[in-house]
């Protein structure tokens, strides 16, 4: 009875641990940014944290199992480790506080922006969410110790425990991306949060004064004892942690290509993982003792299920596609389509990544070798193991996309399995045996190499924004693929960087007539963000509307680069001095040279600087005031960008205008709901007294938002600026040949709109990030 409450309480822990993943997330990209290093400094600092503790409390649960005398030395591990989920809920309380602590802390630095600031920062937010992520990898190893009956059910429960807690994990991710985050926002997330570890915590500490010892003294002293051949167990560890890690980035990618990019796709991906590994680790539980061929043959089928898998991933967004056709757009099918998704990515990512959630307890079972040992020998094991995946986030997950596309790091991750499975092959086998590992290492070697990359028009195709099936959705994907509105698309750039993966399209402006004059678009994870055909209109808009109303137009900010249209409309005003773009993306300027014709070469404008970062964490850095800023960010059901919407940024933004000063925010009409449109306006009246909203293209809104009180208009002194030859140019390259073609774009003048003449309704905040949520429902 006793075990199976504390398997309980561990189910429950593991809940809370992924939910702090992903609030700490999302809490610590407003200090860091929500770029790739962000992203993967947070992972990183996480992983490290947990790598520590479960080294560290694998030492402990190994001393308090040796220490001398009579005490119920199962009743002392189990109380030290509820005083360890006590004091991980209690932090969860004060994490608020402590952010903002560490949040002024940042901004009070003599540092604007630059390596050194950032890493300043990320130092801050080691301070901040170390400790907790030390704590939390108590878990395994002390429970590990503390509740097994002995060295042959050890392997048994070793595997109950890392099982359980993970199956809390996947429940987490699903309920920190589906509801707990949007419902109760990331404050009261925390605390409730809190209060099932303190919880736990009491109830560990009250297990552990009634339980009964059943660990043995079986060694006089707390030191380790050496485990010949551990080196060699200790590296496969790694290698996992390292492929699988990576392999998890390239799953993500690739699910946002074929479902698109929104925090549900990173839920449900993670959730299958996570899933996955605990169902690998809970096959295992059954068997008392592990032969050592087991390990291997799990390790070498791992690597061929994976080399299996890689030849089908280009086509998953058809796949994905022809599932999504079978649904209807009806708010009421929303959990039945992404019930089905989930079941789809069971059958697809389930064999590799079962048979890698078995590979640490098998290797667990054969590495056992003393009682008083057992937590020791499972700290050792997954702190390596987490080591592993720390490198995966960076290198396999980073740092390897500033060279390499996803599949050659999918291969790249393959290889590294395959690296595992002969070192295992070779410290577990003797004589002969040893010589006929060659045999499968060579095989997959070859196929490695043989596998082709994949096609980044399959990949880049953005099928998930079809929701109708086509006369060839049930054709397959080659039929599919060859039909003329996609064979009709040249790509002319793809890559694969750390933070999107970016591509470049010639395609019929009219879909469907291959005659018809190309436009040129950039893709993102599929999407299509700009195009220089359709978007014309929209994105010269984005610079002259601004350019037209503000008061001065010397200094000028522009979010996202994209085809550098704006940023170029901005730099062939003859009054700007300096235009400064923040671009997220290194892909994005890559594929800057193939829009030159279109935005006036505007990179060797000396008007114009890039700031490579995250645009809320430039502007939030940025000197000195501007009197125009121009923001069009991609959508905001797109993970990430859903920050360039709320207040703060707002506020921020509006504290970096000059008097008289513009800002332009776009927003789409398309694949949105009226509540979400209501949301975006409602949120922007909340910060800005005076708005006015125009359109672009028929599908674009551009809300602009004025610095400073509300006079009467001066109607010459607007003609005057119109008629100026600079930005007469301008709008005649996109057909608006005088004064009233632009009024005609002006759907809501200023002062006809404020924050009361909207229907009641919450606004989108860090604090309370729903706009993502609803964005991606709609």
């Amino acid at each position: 009875m006793t075990r199976a409450v504390a398997l309980l309480l561990t189910l429950m822990t593991g809940f809370t641990g992924l939910v702090y993943e992903v609030s700490w997330q999302k809490y610590l990209a407003t200090l860091l940014g929500s770029h790739a290093e962000a992203t993967v400094a947070v992972l990183a600092i996480f992983l490290g944290g947990l790598s520590i503790g479960y080294a560290l409390f694998g030492r402990v649960s190994r001393g308090l199992a040796s220490r001398p005398g009579t005490g119920n030395t199962t009743g002392r591990i189990v109380r030290t480790y509820g005083a360890l989920e006590c004091g991980i809920g209690l932090y969860a309380f004060l994490f608020p506080y402590l952010f903002a602590l560490v949040r002024a802390v940042s901004h009070g630095l003599p540092l604007s922006e630059g390596p050194v600031a950032f890493g300043m920062d990320i130092v801050l937010a080691a301070i901040l969410i170390g400790p907790p992520s030390v704590l939390m990898g108590g878990t395994i190893p002390m429970l590990t110790q503390a509740l097994s009956r002995d060295l042959a059910e050890a392997t048994r429960f070793h595997a109950l425990v890392y099982g359980i807690n993970t199956a809390g994990a996947f429940a987490g991710a699903l309920a920190a991306g589906f509801w707990l985050v949007p419902t109760l926002g990331l404050d009261a997330t925390l605390a409730a949060m809190g209060v099932i570890n303190v919880g736990a915590g009491l109830l560990f500490v009250a297990l552990g004064s009634s339980v009964g010892s059943r660990v043995e003294n079986a060694s006089g002293d707390a030191k380790a004892r050496v485990i010949e051949g551990f080196s060699s167990y200790a590296a496969v560890a790694v290698l996992n942690g390292f492929a699988m890690m990576a392999l998890q980035v390239v799953f993500i990618r690739v699910g946002g290509f074929s479902l698109g990019s929104s925090h549900f796709t990173f839920a449900m991906v993670v959730a299958v993982f996570v899933l996955c590994i605990a169902l690998g680790s809970l096959l295992v539980s059954p068997f008392r003792n592990i032969r050592p061929i087991a390990i291997v043959a799990t390790q070498w089928g791992l690597v061929g299920s994976l080399i299996l898998l890689y030849p089908f991933l280009e086509d998953a967004p058809y796949y994905a596609h022809v599932l999504r056709s079978q649904f209807g757009s009806r708010a009421s099918e929303f959990g039945a389509y992404y019930a089905r998704v989930f079941l789809w990515l069971l059958v697809v990512l389930g064999p590799p990544v079962l048979l890698s959630g078995a590979i640490l307890p098998l290797l667990f079972g054969h590495l056992r070798r003393q009682v008083g040992e057992l937590g020791s020998v499972a700290g050792r094991l997954y702190s390596w193991n987490t080591v592993g995946s720390l490198l995966g986030a960076l290198v396999g997950g980073y740092l390897l996309l500033f060279w390499i596309d996803l599949d050659a790091v999918y291969r790249v991750a393959a290889g590294a399995l395959a690296l595992g499975a002969v070192l295992l092959s070779l410290r577990v086998f003797e004589g002969r045996a040893r010589v006929l590992t060659a045999v499968p290492a060579i095989l997959m070697a070859a196929l490695l190499l043989w596998l082709t990359p994949w096609s980044a028009l399959r990949l880049s195709s953005g099928l998930f924004r079809y929701r109708e099936a086509f006369s060839v959705t049930n054709a397959g994907a080659a039929t599919f693929f060859s039909n003329p509105s996609f064979e009709s698309r040249e790509v002319l750039f793809y890559r694969d960087d750390p933070v999107m993966s970016v591509a470049v399209f010639d395609q019929p402006v009219e879909p469907g007539n291959p005659g018809s004059p190309p436009s040129r678009s950039i893709i993102s994870n599929g999407k299509s963000d700009s195009s220089v055909g359709l978007d014309a209109i929209t994105l010269s808009l984005l610079a002259l509307l601004p350019a037209v109303h503000a008061d001065r137009l010397e200094r000028v900010f522009v979010i996202g680069f994209g085809t550098g249209v704006t940023a170029g409309e901005f730099a062939a005003l003859d009054s700007v001095e300096e235009v400064v773009v923040a671009e997220i993306s290194p892909g994005v300027m890559e594929a800057a040279p193939y829009f030159a014709e279109y935005n006036h070469d505007v990179l060797a404008n000396p008007k114009v600087r890039v700031i490579q970062a995250d645009a809320y964490r430039a502007l939030q850095r940025s000197e000195g005031l501007f009197d125009v800023i121009s923001s069009e960010p991609s959508n905001p059901w797109v993970t990430g960008v859903e920050m360039l919407y709320s207040r703060e940024f707002l506020e921020t933004l509006k504290s970096r205008l000059a008097p008289g000063g513009v800002t332009v925010q776009w927003i789409h009409l398309y694949e949105i709901d009226s509540e979400t449109l209501e949301l975006v306006l409602r949120t922007y009246l909340s910060v800005f007294d005076r708005v006015s909203i125009w359109y672009g293209n028929r599908s674009d809104l551009l809300i602009l938002g004025y610095q400073g009180e509300r006079q009467e208009e001066d109607l010459e002194q607007l003609l005057a600026r119109v008629a100026r030859p600079d930005i007469r140019a301008g709008l005649a390259r996109v057909g608006l040949e005088s004064p009233e073609a632009l009024a005609a774009h002006e759907l809501v003048p200023d002062g006809l709109m404020g924050f009361e003449s909207l229907a009641p309704g919450p606004v989108h905040t860090l604090e309370q990030p729903i706009l993502s949520d609803r964005a991606a429902r709609a």
